[in-house]
Parts: structure tokens; C-alpha cells; sequence
């Protein structure tokens, strides 16, 4: 047995170190971040599986809606009456029902009662003492119940609880069986453009032209989820956790002003009648279009502002398997659509925007709808719906087949690269989430991060293949950074409940997106991971996930064990910071005899005796191009295939911030023991490299490092994150190489979200304050006037 033989005092005392640590830190080798998540996670049962699949026994309510609503322009209100149909799968007997009365949010008696903490400011705003003083009387809004009944006629009885209403059944309802009931209603309009500005429904007012644009969600009531793993979710709703819901069939009729445009999820069953024969014409012509054809044109809307109508048409809807309906109503609506084809099936990609977003809607909306469900297609399961639209609003809200987004120009009809970014953005995400979750259908209430979270992954997905230098927010590991390098004490856990978590943005969307993100491109590698999401997909389309059921999908599909990510990401408020803390090295020669080396910066000596002095190598990526596509040559990105979607910033290279990773070290000679020839040819004049590496941070990672060569290339070694299940605070790995190294660097295209970069180099580059930076300035200046810097100090006191 032929072996390789080093000294002690270069690599022998690896294993020396190992075992010092172990004895210094008993509990650092116990393992405890790559324990299995075990009892965290729900038994596996009969509804759900230890595979993260649906078990034999899955099944869910199911809930059949039929709703006349009259819109009253004059007096903002809604009126509406329901017809409900509820089918009990479950293998229990039901007593009572729960629905949601979701617009008592914005009732000063009935809404949920959550407050947060206040403060007395020497400045305080009129408008917040307005609204204290509202609280302390009923301010009219929320849902108010004029009638209940059964399918004969019978009253039911009801208990309203804030935004929450029990309804007692008649006789139990057991499993297999429905109960029908009646229920009519109305409420006041809030103002979402003004004084209800959170709200995610209701009218805006343009007082340019004296017009109401109506974005009508959380609009009737609406049956409560009841399921396997929590029976009722009749969690209050405070506004940030948002909804948990049944899936059914809707039938909705809405009666307008007769000169509205209409949008809404699903399919209308009557344009025939509520279009002119000139729309109509155009909205069939719609349907085999190549660009996104208006069939209401700008100066039709235009016109339509100037001349209000005071007779009503009725708009009538169909929509199967959804969670939800929500629709828009205005006059002021220009209105193109388009098709798509999505794995051979035709689904109607539509807009409706008023002159305010004409700029950059008539462009860019309905192509990136289009685009939206296209790529989520290809990363989930294909789009299933007849019908995918977005709504240009005062803000973003998502609900089955519909959206709601931002994005105006300027009156002059400009905008800035930021707003049309943003307003893209916005769009990819809204028609997003009819994946998650109005088809992966999780519980918002309870796990926001279950549908933002992933949404906001695939959003990022989208954003690439939209244009490959698409600035997006989140997805790459670097943009969580801040977040993660908070003070602990203003951190929590993904996996908190969606009511309390503290930064609303970066737990439930950035920080999952990016773990997904990471999993996808430095743990598990694109094709396992693909292969993993969309299994989840599959498995729980039109069904209710949890989280549990996401992480063991992913495992069981990829054949990887993942608890340790899942611990340490989504349980943990842990941060990823790996240090380089020394680097020893050995140079191997075919004779038995060690070269001295050359320490870094005193260059290369060459066969005259002149010397190249060396340059420091800077690791730099000049766009997020290279970050995305390490794996993705020859990709079409939408912004090539079709050019009309760019534009005067599309020139411009918009690049990452570019860092200098100049790094040295001094080589340290050790002897190779004498051996056969074969032998010392194999590996004469090769390199070994032990760095020692600490995890400064806590969250266990991949280790990334990339060796730049005295001859300027590049290598890089990836670590699996398994390398620290002994020893989670520090390991040392010895490298073998076949060049000399000039310097090293950890994570260099910021894969894992390290929050330190200055330990990521060696040798270590010292860095000097502002502070030092301006005396040693002042001492120069004072030298150059022949003074000492204690003089120069005080001469400018």
C-alpha cells in the first residue's frame, strides 16, 4: 500500500485540530442542526402521507356559489344576494358553519380588534386624530346581513363574531351529504385610493375627470376552509394574513352603469349582449390575435369619462374549481386582449387599464401575462384556466384568473426604467400567484410564506426569462443580506404565524424565496430541484398543502435530505457567515526537495532574472446575466424573441456592484517522502492546500471556494453543507491542486447569503476607516508645511 506522507506541522495537524474541537466544544459535534425535523413535522396519516403526498383517505369541503350584486355608483355601495352550496367530504358531522365577513376589516365595531403598540410624536397628524376619533363610533362600514335562510325560506340562525360569522344548521350535516342556504347583504364601498388605502378592495376616484375605478374583492361572504389538519380556519382577519378558502363552482352576475367595462374571474357568458356589435366584433377577433388588440380603444375611454350613463347592463359569469371570484368595473377602461397557448390549450390573456397607465400597460401587460403563464407552466404544472387578466389599480392584489397592479406614467405619458421594472414586476407576480395559491391552494392566514414565499421564487424565474437583465429584488442570495444581518431581537422565523411577524417583506417573501433560490442553484442543482417543485405542484394542485407537506415532497422527490435546510432556514433566525481563518500549503517536488516559494506580490522570476510583478486578481461579475445562467447556455429570453418589448433603457448594461477579491498568502514548504517514479510523476510540482474554515454565523452551508491561480485562472470547489454535520463551528479541508495559488476566495458569486464578505479572502485585506484615512490626509498636508500632525491639528482647531 502506497501512501503520501506529510509532516506533522503542515498537514497532520488537521486531525489534531479536529479532535482539539471536539474536546473544547463537546456539543459541536453532536450534530444538532442535521438532526431530522421528526416530531416538528405532523404524523404522517391516512390524509397525508409520509411521502408529502396526499394519502389514500385526502379529501376537502367543497363550496358552490350563485351571486346577483347590483353596483351603486351614486352611493358607493354593493347589494347582493347568495345562493350557497355546501358539500360536506369530510368524515365528520357538522353542527354549524363558519364564513368569512372579510369587509368588517373596516368597521370601527365588528373588525378584529388587533392593535398595535403607539407613541405620543410632537407632530401629530390631523388625519390621525380624525381616525381616533372614528373608533369610538360605528362608521357604517362592514357587512351588514339583512337576511339567512335555508333552501325553503326557513331563517337560519347566526352569530357575528368581528369578521367572522357562525351559522347554526338546522339539522347535522354528515359526511356526503349538502346544505343550501340564502343569504343577501350590502355594505359601503371603502375608499382604497384614499382613506382605506391597505384596503384590497374597493373604488379609487379620479377627481381629473370625476370617475370611479371599482376593484371589487372580499366583496360577498364567503365559507371558511375546513380540513384535515386544523378543522375550521376561522383565524379573525386583520388585513396581513390573508385568506384560506374552498374550492367550487361560481356563477356571478353583476349589474353596472350600462356604459362600465367589466372584468372578472372566469369566463363571461353573455358579451353578446352587453357589447356593442363593434366590441363584440373586435373581442372575437381578439382571439386569434398575434399583438394585444383593443376592444376598447384609449379615445373611446376617453369619450366614456365625459358622458356618464344612468341605465345598467348585466354581466354574467362562470367560473369552475376556484377558491374565489373577485371583478373590476369602470368606465375608464381601455380593454385588449390576446391570446396564449400553454401546452396547446388557448387562454385568453386580457388588461384593463385607464389613460393614467396607457404608456406602459398598452405595451407591456398583456404580453407579460402571457409571459407569466408560460413560465410557471413550465416550472409547475400547466396554467388550467380559460382565462389569465391584470388590472391597472392603486395597488397589487391577486385573486383567481384576476389581478390587481400598479403602474401610471407620467402625465406627459413618460415613466423612468424604476416604474416600468416595478410595474412588470408587480404583474409577473399578481398573475403568479393564480399558481400559488389559487391552484396550490395553502393557508395564507396561518403560513404567508407559503403562497408569497413561493410565488416570489417563480416570480424570480419569470423576471430572468423576461429579460436576462431583469434587476430583480429577490431571488438571488445577496438581497436577503440585510435582512439577515439584523439584530436578532428584530428577527423571527419563516415559519411564524403570517399575524405576527415583525418584517412583513423579507420573512414571508424575500427570505423563502431566496432559501428556494438557494436550494435551487447551490444545494440541489437546477434538474433535481425542477423535478422536486413541480412534483409538489402536481401532487397538490386544487388541494391544501402545509408546510410539512412541501418539505417532504421536496425530499422524497429528489432522493436529498433536506431537514438541515429546513431547520436552519425556515425554523432557525440563524446567518450564514463562513470565514477563511488560515491556509497552509505545500508544494510537492519530483526529487524529494522543497523550491522556496516566492511570497505574493514579489512577482515571478523569469529565465533572465527579471521579475512580472503580480496584479491583484478581481473577481467581478458585470451583470446578473452571469449569475443566473451558469448552467442555462443558449436560453431565448422574451426581450430577444420579441424586441418590441424593449425599450430606451433596454440598452443600457445595468450590472451588479462589482468587488475586488485581491487575496495573498505565503506558501509554508513542506518535504514529500521519496517514492517510485510512476508516483513522482503523478504528482510532481502539485499543490496541497489545508484552509481552515469557522461558521461565524450558525446556519450550516455549502462551502464555495474559488482559487485564483499565479497564472490569473479560476477554479472553483464546491463543499456540500454535510461537511460540518461533526463539527458544526469549524472544519479544514485540504485541497489538491495543480497550479499554484495566489489567493482565495469564499462564495464568489454570493450564492449562500453570507452576510461577512471580509472574511471571505485570504490572505485578509485590511480595510481603513474614514476616520484613518482623514488623519493620515492631515499628517501629509501638515508635513507638507513643515509641521508635525499634532500641530497641524491644532492650527485648524
Amino acid at each position: 500500500m502506497r501512501k503520501l506522507l506529510f509532516s506533522l506541522t503542515a498537514l497532520g495537524l488537521f486531525c489534531m485540530a479536529q479532535a482539539q474541537n471536539i474536546q473544547n466544544n463537546p456539543g459541536a459535534n453532536h450534530g444538532n442542526k442535521f438532526e431530522q425535523l421528526g416530531t416538528i413535522l405532523p404524523t404522517p396519516n391516512e390524509y397525508r402521507t409520509a411521502s408529502g403526498a396526499p394519502g389514500p383517505k385526502y379529501w376537502q369541503q367543497r363550496c358552490d356559489y350563485d351571486i346577483k350584486c347590483t353596483l351603486d355608483e351614486v352611493n358607493l355601495k354593493l347589494k347582493g344576494s347568495e345562493t350557497v352550496t355546501y358539500i360536506n367530504n369530510s368524515p365528520d358531522v357538522l353542527t354549524y358553519l363558519w364564513l368569512q365577513l372579510d369587509e368588517n376589516q373596516h368597521s370601527t365595531v365588528n373588525n378584529a380588534g388587533y392593535q398595535t403598540s403607539s407613541s405620543l410624536s410632537t407632530n401629530v397628524n390631523i388625519s390621525t386624530l380624525d381616525n381616533m376619533e372614528e373608533q369610538k363610533t360605528d362608521n357604517g362600514y362592514g357587512d351588514i346581513i339583512t337576511k339567512l335562510t335555508d333552501a325553503t325560506g326557513k331563517a337560519l340562525k347566526y352569530t357575528v363574531n368581528k369578521t367572522m360569522m357562525r351559522v347554526e344548521l338546522p339539522a347535522a350535516l354528515k359526511p356526503g351529504q349538502q346544505f343550501i342556504f340564502n343569504l343577501d347583504w350590502n355594505y359601503k364601498i371603502p375608499d382604497r385610493g384614499g382613506k382605506f388605502q391597505s384596503s384590497r378592495g374597493g373604488f379609487e376616484f379620479f377627481p381629473e375627470d370625476g370617475n370611479y375605478l371599482f376593484t371589487m374583492s372580499q366583496w360577498y361572504p364567503r365559507l371558511c376552509v375546513y380540513s384535515d389538519f386544523q378543522g375550521w380556519q376561522n383565524h379573525q382577519f386583520t388585513g396581513s394574513g390573508e385568506f384560506a378558502l374552498t374550492f367550487g363552482n361560481f356563477k356571478v352576475q353583476m349589474t353596472v352603469p350600462a356604459d362600465h367595462v367589466v372584468g372578472g374571474t372566469g369566463e363571461c357568458q353573455n358579451y353578446a349582449q352587453v357589447l356593442d356589435a363593434t366590441h363584440f366584433a373586435r373581442w372575437q377577433k381578439a382571439q386569434t390575435a398575434k399583438e394585444p388588440l383593443q376592444i376598447f380603444t384609449l379615445d373611446e375611454a376617453k369619450k366614456a369619462e365625459t358622458q356618464k350613463s344612468t341605465a345598467t347592463k348585466t354581466w354574467v359569469f362562470k367560473a369552475n374549481m376556484v377558491r374565489d371570484f373577485a371583478w373590476t368595473s369602470s368606465r375608464k377602461f381601455i380593454w385588449d386582449a390576446m391570446p396564449a397557448l400553454v401546452e396547446g390549450k388557448k387562454v385568453m390573456c386580457m388588461s384593463f387599464y385607464g389613460k393614467e397607465a396607457y404608456g406602459l400597460y398598452s405595451k407591456y401587460s398583456t404580453k407579460a401575462v402571457a409571459h407569466t403563464i408560460k413560465s410557471y407552466s413550465k416550472f409547475t404544472i400547466p396554467y388550467p384556466y380559460p382565462v389569465a387578466q391584470s388590472v391597472e389599480a392603486s395597488n397589487g392584489m391577486e385573486y383567481p384568473m384576476i389581478c390587481f397592479n400598479f403602474g401610471r406614467t407620467e402625465k406627459d405619458g413618460t415613466y423612468s426604467e424604476a416604474t416600468k421594472n416595478g410595474m412588470l414586476g408587480v404583474i409577473i407576480h399578481e398573475v403568479g400567484h393564480n399558481f400559488f395559491p389559487m391552484i396550490v391552494n395553502s393557508d395564507e392566514r396561518q403560513w404567508t410564506w407559503m403562497d408569497e414565499g413561493l410565488n416570489t421564487f417563480c416570480e424570480y424565474l419569470a423576471e430572468e426569462l423576461w429579460d436576462n437583465k431583469f434587476p430583480s429584488r429577490r431571488g438571488p442570495a445577496f438581497t436577503i443580506v440585510d435582512y439577515m444581518k439584523m439584530p436578532k431581537d428584530q428577527l423571527e422565523p419563516i415559519m411564524t404565524n403570517s399575524e405576527n411577524i415583525i418584517q412583513f417583506g423579507p420573512n414571508a417573501y424575500s427570505k423563502p424565496a431566496t432559501g428556494l433560490n438557494i436550494l435551487r442553484e447551490t444545494v440541489m442543482g437546477r434538474e433535481m430541484f425542477d423535478y422536486a417543485f413541480k412534483t409538489y405542484a402536481q401532487r397538490w394542485a386544487f388541494k391544501h398543502p402545509t408546510p410539512a407537506d412541501l418539505f417532504r415532497t421536496m425530499e422524497d422527490a429528489s432522493g436529498e435530505d433536506l431537514d438541515w435546510f429546513w431547520r436552519g432556514w425556515f425554523y432557525s433566525i440563524d446567518a450564514c457567515d463562513i470565514a477563511v481563518d488560515s491556509v497552509k500549503a505545500a508544494k510537492l517536488d519530483i526529487n524529494g526537495v522543497v523550491k522556496p516559494m516566492m511570497p505574493f506580490g514579489m512577482g515571478r522570476q523569469n529565465a533572465d532574472g527579471s521579475r512580472n510583478i503580480d496584479k491583484p486578481a478581481v473577481n467581478s461579475f458585470d451583470d446578473i446575466s452571469k449569475i443566473r445562467n451558469r448552467e442555462d447556455k443558449g436560453i431565448q429570453f422574451l426581450t430577444d424573441v420579441d424586441t418590441s418589448l424593449r425599450d430606451f433603457y433596454w440598452r443600457y448594461d445595468r450590472g451588479l456592484e462589482k468587488y475586488d477579491s485581491a487575496t495573498t498568502f505565503k506558501l509554508t514548504p513542506t518535504p514529500l517522502e521519496t517514492l517510485d517514479d510512476a508516483t513522482k510523476q503523478k504528482y510532481a510540482n502539485k499543490f496541497l492546500y489545508e484552509i481552515s474554515f469557522s461558521n461565524k454565523g450558525g446556519l450550516v452551508m455549502p462551502v464555495i471556494v474559488e482559487f485564483t491561480f499565479t497564472d490569473g485562472t479560476k477554479e472553483v470547489d464546491r463543499i456540500p453543507a454535510q461537511i460540518w454535520r461533526k463539527n458544526e463551528k469549524n472544519i479544514t479541508k485540504v485541497f489538491l491542486k495543480d497550479k499554484e495559488v495566489a489567493s482565495i476566495l469564499l462564495d464568489p458569486l454570493r450564492e449562500t447569503a453570507d452576510i461577512d464578505l471580509n472574511n471571505n479572502k485570504w490572505p485578509k485585506i485590511e480595510t481603513v476607516s474614514n476616520f484613518n484615512l482623514f488623519k493620515t490626509k492631515q499628517a501629509a498636508r501638515g508635513q507638507s508645511q513643515g509641521l508635525n500632525p499634532m500641530q497641524n491639528a491644532n492650527k485648524n482647531k
